[in-house]
């Protein structure tokens, strides 16, 4: 029997973190030509100003950034239950925010959390609490 080891990271949206307060997470695999898995696994890829939208029932990662190109729209693999409870957060007033880029494996995949805006104060508060824990206002 084989041992799978873990998928290593491509990339990560940083900023996701700063401009939303994530919620549940969920892996989704992604529907990728030659291309664009070798853009992928050689890290041309920036998932900065990228988002996720369901449109006919599917996931669609929107504004992906794969080397030369700017904007590539690629479809993202989940279960219809999934993608049911995805769409009850959104109506609920979430976003759908990619949040990291696995691969190194034999599959690429992509981790996409429900997140919620954050106001202007709350990305003060994240500053401070950072630099607190940096050690800067010791």
């Amino acid at each position: 029997m084989k041992k799978q080891k873990a998928p290593d990271m491509v990339t990560v949206n940083r900023r996701a973190h700063y401009d939303y307060q994530l919620g549940d997470e969920l892996v989704a695999g992604m529907s990728l030509s030659g291309d664009e898995v070798r853009s992928i696994r050689d890290h041309h890829v920036q998932l900065k100003g990228s988002f996720v939208t369901i449109r006919g029932g599917e996931l669609w990662l929107n504004n992906l950034t794969l080397g030369a190109d700017t904007a590539r729209n690629i479809k993202l693999l989940a279960t219809k239950k999934q993608i049911a409870a995805l769409m009850r957060e959104k109506v609920a007033g979430s976003t759908i925010v990619p949040v990291r880029l696995l691969g190194g494996d034999r599959h690429i995949k992509l981790v996409i959390a429900v997140g919620k805006g954050k106001k202007k104060y709350d990305k003060r508060e994240t500053i401070k609490k950072r630099d607190f824990e940096r050690g800067r206002y010791a």
